[in-house]
């Protein structure tokens, strides 16, 4: 067996298409423009990359995007009163504060000031909570993508185990409570779990978000099982660059799974693409808009 490839870029292009569709018919109808504001504090040049990222998608699906830079020695003080303003913008309708930010900052607070109607990386306790409680909420970007890969390739998830090796709460709770919503059986398994490899063979589903470069081997894989890798792992080689592996080793698994996510080229693209789904979504709610189509799903393969 040779698993299926599922595509980030492909996939990502699809929901991409939908969002600036329903952006474009979101300004004909109401004449609102989606507004993202994205705040950067310090040098790292990995949040660097994602943000330039972030804004230059918003733009290119229509949005209105707001970079704000602060120097990596501002004040915890200066960070929050900034993101109180953004919350009482009616031109902002999601706020992405890069993730980690200096050390100096409470991370906690950062998230807790954000206004949960704006807090398009669904972290807010309430997000989560809403979350959890099976309500109405924005949330993570990278669950999202996870939850909407794999339905792309399976149709409907129902009575499936999913296996979540990982329990963070920028991906592993939150993809469980995705899966849990889907009708999924779910196990949340990670470091500390005991024979993981034979609980991640009762896998139906397998979402690896670990953070151990190719931890999950080929063995530890049910035949035909769907793997959906999160992982993202630098490692630096010769020439003064980092190249990424995922928390899967993917030679290995590609003999055994029927459908399986690459790193890179796969959920990291999607990450990205379910940040304008939130951002479009909070903008629609914000002005009670209801007549646009926001995609909370892949659209058809055309």
């Amino acid at each position: 067996m040779t698993a299926q490839i599922i595509d980030g870029k492909e996939a990502s292009a699809r929901l991409k298409d939908a969002v600036a569709a329903a952006v474009a018919d979101l300004k004909a109808k109401h004449g609102v423009v989606p507004g993202l504001s994205t705040v950067l504090v310090g040098e790292d040049p990995a949040s660097q990359v994602y943000v330039a990222s972030k804004q230059k998608t918003a733009h290119a699906l229509g949005m209105n995007s707001v970079q704000h830079t602060l120097a990596g020695d501002v004040s915890e003080a200066e960070v929050l009163a900034l993101i109180r303003t953004l919350n009482a913008d009616p031109a902002v309708h999601g706020i992405l504060v890069q993730l980690p930010v200096p050390k100096h900052i409470d991370s906690f607070k950062v998230i807790t000031t954000t206004s949960p109607a704006k807090d398009v990386d669904g972290l807010h306790p309430e997000s989560a909570g809403r979350l959890v409680a099976g309500g109405e909420a924005l949330v993570p970007c990278t669950p999202m993508g996870c939850v909407m890969m794999a339905k792309d390739v399976l149709g409907d998830l129902t009575g499936l185990h999913a296996v979540v090796v990982g329990r963070s709460n920028l991906v592993g709770k939150p993809v469980a409570h995705l899966l849990l919503n889907e009708n999924c059986t779910v196990t949340i398994a990670h470091s500390r779990t005991k024979d993981l490899a034979a609980v991640c063979r009762t896998a139906d589903i397998l979402v690896a978000a670990v953070g151990r470069k190719e931890m999950i081997r080929g063995n530890w894989i049910k035949p035909g099982a769907t793997v959906i890798d999160v992982g993202i792992n630098r490692v630096p080689v010769d020439g003064g660059k980092n190249k990424l592996y995922g928390d899967v080793n993917f030679a290995e698994a590609s003999e055994v799974a029927a459908f399986i996510t690459p790193v890179p080229g796969g959920v990291g693209l999607m990450t990205v693409a379910c940040l304008m789904v939130n951002t479009l979504k909070a903008c629609c709610t914000q002005n009670g808009i209801a007549d646009v189509a926001v995609p909370m799903k892949l659209p058809p393969r055309r």
